[in-house]
């Protein structure tokens, strides 16, 4: 069974003594904002591809709103924590302290994530699965070819959030929050119907450091013949469900600003969440469609987290014994509705044709630059004799520590690692950019 006052990272006689853990995860919270893979997140693709419209959302721009929501959300599950539990009350904790916590994970919960979306993850497996660097199997140990040939942003964020060179280094109880799979590459199965296992939570090269967060969080072990495996977190179904949220009502939102989906169809969607909190009247004297679209979405968003907050109290038991391990939002008595917002997301926003050119242009990127800087790395390092000038100088087009890491790497896998993390790390158009530069499409000085 799962302890608050241990989830949160303290002790018995730290909150005894009233240290102020506030400070601990407004820091964390300050760090992320000032990192720079959450800066970057500003020009990587959420849905709509690089948008020249100010309404439409980027990762960045996602990743504030997630957090707010998360806010709200660890907020009103501790208000009612804390006043049905003497048990809560006695430990000090606030309902401020969940807030902070979920706020904070909210922020970077997508800073792992790669250029050009989900494409740019799939860019990176298939190229280990499929495509060129296949060869590169009988380098890598069995776990360590099942992180290459699935890559995961979740993951690549733990390892981004517990690197000191970032300067992030974030409190366990955030990182525990911001796991969603605390699991390993070999502890995953899609099959098993477990939502924590679905995917995995970090690279066999942070195992060690996951495995320290899971001992001080007291995070459930999961006995496993292969691999490993924690319960989750109580509070990574809180972040989880902001962001299930957003993106379910946000994308909705955009998808009606850029006229891929009527207003009509999307106000109705909107109404049959609020139900009751709809006042037509109120609606009808706001003046400009982006304000009927906003009062929309804000109401919406507050009865999801409304469902969202009473779900997970009604379930703490069960989320603190580990047995609870399900998305909150797909209990949410909206998810009807939500189900239809789904079904017309995939139709009409996620495989509408600028969508798709974007993906398939930033497949073509991301391919492109893993297969040229890890093919000059793997001869600089471990292949001397093929070695050539043009190997030379693609590795010192890396940023200087990603550069010193690979010609320092002892292993084939963590020179592609590091090839991975500066290749993820990038925004959609720098990778673009630095595609065309080592392809020759561009060339600096030149009018192109």
């Amino acid at each position: 069974m799962g302890n608050w006052i241990k989830l949160f990272g303290l002790d018995e006689n730290t909150v005894s003594n009233g240290y102020n853990i506030r400070s601990r995860f407004e820091r964390d919270y300050d760090r992320i904002i000032f990192s720079q893979p959450f800066r970057r997140l500003q020009d990587k693709t959420q849905v709509h591809p690089l948008p020249e419209s100010n309404f439409v959302h980027t990762r960045l721009t996602h990743s504030l709103e997630v957090s707010s929501v998360a806010r709200s959300l660890g907020r009103k599950a501790g208000e009612m924590l804390c006043e049905a539990s003497n048990d809560i009350k006695s430990t000090g904790l606030t309902p401020f302290d969940f807030s902070t916590v979920t706020a904070a994970a909210g922020l970077c919960h997508d800073i792992g994530n790669p250029p050009f979306g989900h494409s740019g993850e799939d860019a990176i497996s298939e190229y280990f699965k499929t495509g060129r660097g296949q060869k590169f199997k009988s380098h890598c140990s069995e776990e360590e070819w099942q992180e290459l040939i699935s890559f995961e942003g979740n993951a690549q964020g733990f390892r981004l959030a517990k690197n000191k060179s970032l300067g992030i280094m974030l409190s366990d109880a955030v990182l525990g929050a911001f796991t969603k799979y605390p699991c390993s590459a070999l502890g995953m199965d899609k099959k098993a119907g477990v939502k924590s296992r679905k995917k995995y939570g970090y690279f066999s090269s942070e195992e060690k450091q996951f495995q320290e967060l899971a001992g001080n969080l007291g995070l459930i072990k999961v006995d496993m013949d292969k691999g490993m495996a924690w319960k989750r977190h109580p509070l990574a179904f809180l972040v989880e469900a902001a962001d299930d949220i957003c993106y379910h009502i946000i994308d909705l939102e955009d998808a009606c600003r850029l006229e891929i989906i009527s207003f009509e169809q999307t106000k109705n969607f909107l109404v049959e969440i609020i139900k009751d909190k709809f006042n037509e009247k109120k609606f009808n004297s706001l003046s400009t469609r982006e304000e009927k679209l906003a009062i929309l979405r804000a109401l919406a968003i507050n009865k999801l987290v409304d469902q969202a907050g009473s779900i997970f109290v009604e379930s703490e038991k069960q989320i603190l014994s580990g047995e609870f391990d399900q998305s909150i939002f797909n209990l949410l008595p909206s998810k009807e509705v939500l189900n239809e917002i789904q079904q017309v997301s995939v139709k009409e926003i996620y495989q509408n044709i600028q969508v798709v050119e974007t993906e398939v242009a930033g497949f073509e990127v991301v391919d492109g630059l893993l297969n040229k800087f890890i093919e000059a790395g793997f001869r600089m390092v471990f292949d001397n004799e093929n070695r050539s000038g043009a190997d030379k100088r693609l590795i010192q087009m890396l940023p200087e520590l990603n550069r010193i890491n690979v010609l320092e790497a002892k292993t084939v896998y963590s020179l592609i690692r590091e090839i991975i993390d500066m290749v993820s790390g990038l925004s959609d158009s720098h990778a673009v950019s630095i595609y065309r530069k080592i392809t020759g499409q561009t060339i600096p000085g030149m009018r192109n």
